[in-house]
Formats: structure tokens, C-alpha cells, sequence
């Protein structure tokens, strides 16, 4: 059995220990609070970029736009598949990183040749470790994403999508749902579907706006832009969704200290309680053995 000594040094330990895992749960509070305000502060752009693309197809009936072609597989041919994977920079997030590499690995065993771009250390390490080669891990951090940042990943994978390197590029990310369970999900960035922009439909109504140089080149023009707030918006739901887990797993560990903090204690105090009885008992003894041998001289 330990002794108090020891149960004291525990006691000791696990309440700084309680402290950081304090400290982190507020740092990640706040973390996760700036980077709602920022993707707040540009959603409103985004959104009527969005709208603004779906108002453009009303007066395209068809569109050859690279950023939408349907290339068709010939026998035996496979599609280049590419994938984006946004991982966190740090650890300590429950299973956030886990199930965002476990979903990107899964897929990989579908397409074995998939090319493998990373935003974030953890997958960076994780895939180094087991020696799987990726095309490319960009070096920006996964810590508070920024629009700049967004828009050269972008502009990075268009050019692989552009000269024909890649047929198809997907994002794996996790879906932050705001003190829900987050999801990890898996979306196609590129070709991109009309369906995305509010419906199949292909009404028509020419004659009413004018494009210049041409519908396909404007919506080629503005196709970019909302790739980049798409991404911008994939890394900052991930960047919440890891502040989430960390919260939950430090909100836990802090619950699992306080649970043996208090078994502890209570050992702790039955131990000085046992050892006061004891030198209670001790004493006591000796002083009844002093009056015995007190009366035994007086007798003699």
C-alpha cells in the first residue's frame, strides 16, 4: 500500500496536471470563438458568390466550362483521383485527427494511385511514419486558417485539375456542427456538379443580362473565388471541430482528475486517520505502562 508520502506527491501531480488541462479547454474556447467571428465575417461574401453562379446558369443552357466537364472513362482507363486532407498541427484532440486519416486511408485502398495533398503536422507525421508518399503537404499551419492561405491552396490544386494530372479532387475535412457531434466528410471539389448551385433546371432567359466576354468565361472567372471560400470554409469548420475535441477530451481529463483526486483524498485522509489512532493508541499505551510501573514502585 502507498504511503501518505506518496499519495500526497499523487495528489500533488495530478492537480497541476488538472491545471493545464484547464488552461487548454479556455485556450481552445477561445481559439474556436475567433475563428467563428472570422469565417462570419466573410461568409456573406461567399454566400452571394454562390448565388450569384446560380443566377448565371439561368442563361447558360449548357456549358463546356472545364470546371464542370464530364470526362467520360474508356474501357480499362481509371480517373486520377487527388485528395485533400486537413488534419490538425497538434495532438490531444480525441479521435479528430484519427477519424479525418482513417476516412482519407479508405479511400486510398479504393484508388491505390489517389495523389495525397495535406494541410496539418499531425497527418504530415502520420503518414510520414508509415512511409506513404504524399504529392505535396503544404506548410501552412492548421492553426487559425486564413482566406490567403485558402486561396493558394486553391490555386495549387486547380493547376494539377488544369494541366490534366488529376481528374477528380476531393477534400476530406470535418464538419463542424456547432455543439453537435462533429462529422467527418468527404466532398468533391472538382468537377464540380450544377446541381451544387440550386437545382438541374436550365432556364433560359437571354436577352435580359449581357456577359462579356461570354457566360462560360465569366463563370470560369468566378469558379476560383468560390473554390477558395469553399476550402477557406472546409479548414476553418475543421480548425472549429479540433477545438471542439480538445475541449472534450480536456473537459474530460478534467472530470477523470477531480474522480481521483477524491478517491485519492479520501485514501489519503484514511491513512492520517489510521496513523493518528495509531500514535493516539501508542500513547496511550505508554502512559497506562508509566502508571503501572508508578504503582508498582509505590507497592514495593
Amino acid at each position: 500500500m502507498a504511503s501518505t508520502s506518496e499519495i500526497k506527491s499523487r495528489i500533488e501531480s495530478i492537480t497541476e496536471t488538472k491545471k493545464v488541462t484547464d488552461a487548454m479547454y479556455m485556450i481552445s474556447s477561445v481559439k474556436m470563438r475567433r475563428a467563428k467571428r472570422e469565417v462570419e465575417k466573410t461568409a456573406p461574401y461567399f454566400d452571394t458568390l454562390k448565388k450569384e453562379i446560380s443566377e448565371l446558369f439561368r442563361y447558360i443552357p449548357s456549358t463546356d466550362n472545364r470546371y464542370f466537364r464530364a470526362r467520360k472513362v474508356k474501357n480499362g482507363e481509371h480517373l486520377r483521383h487527388g485528395i485533400l486532407l486537413v488534419t490538425a498541427d497538434k495532438g490531444l484532440a480525441g479521435a479528430y485527427n484519427h477519424t479525418a486519416i482513417k476516412v482519407a486511408e479508405e479511400y486510398m485502398s479504393r484508388h491505390p494511385e489517389t495523389m495525397l495533398f495535406i494541410v496539418g503536422e499531425y497527418g504530415r507525421r502520420y503518414f510520414a511514419q508509415k512511409k506513404i508518399a504524399f504529392e505535396k503537404d503544404f506548410t501552412y499551419s492548421a492553426e487559425l486558417p486564413n482566406i490567403w492561405e485558402a486561396g493558394k491552396i486553391c490555386a495549387e490544386m486547380l493547376e494539377y485539375y488544369d494541366n490534366g494530372t488529376l481528374d477528380e479532387i476531393n477534400i476530406i475535412y470535418t464538419d463542424y456542427k456547432g455543439g453537435k457531434p462533429c462529422e467527418c466528410k468527404r466532398n468533391c471539389l472538382l468537377p464540380l456538379e450544377r446541381s451544387r448551385f440550386g437545382g438541374t433546371e436550365r432556364e433560359t432567359e437571354n436577352g435580359k443580362k449581357e456577359f462579356l466576354p461570354s457566360p462560360d468565361a465569366v463563370l470560369a472567372g468566378v469558379i476560383p473565388s468560390y473554390l477558395t471560400g469553399f476550402i477557406y470554409s472546409s479548414l476553418v469548420d475543421s480548425y472549429c471541430s479540433e477545438q471542439e475535441a480538445r475541449m472534450t477530451a480536456m473537459s474530460t481529463a478534467g472530470k477523470n482528475a477531480d474522480d481521483m483526486l477524491k478517491e485519492l483524498k479520501i485514501r489519503y485522509n484514511s491513512l492520517r486517520q489510521a496513523a493518528i489512532t495509531r500514535e493516539m493508541t501508542e500513547i496511550t499505551s505508554g502512559a497506562q505502562a508509566q502508571r503501572a510501573a508508578r504503582r508498582t514502585e509505590r507497592e514495593e
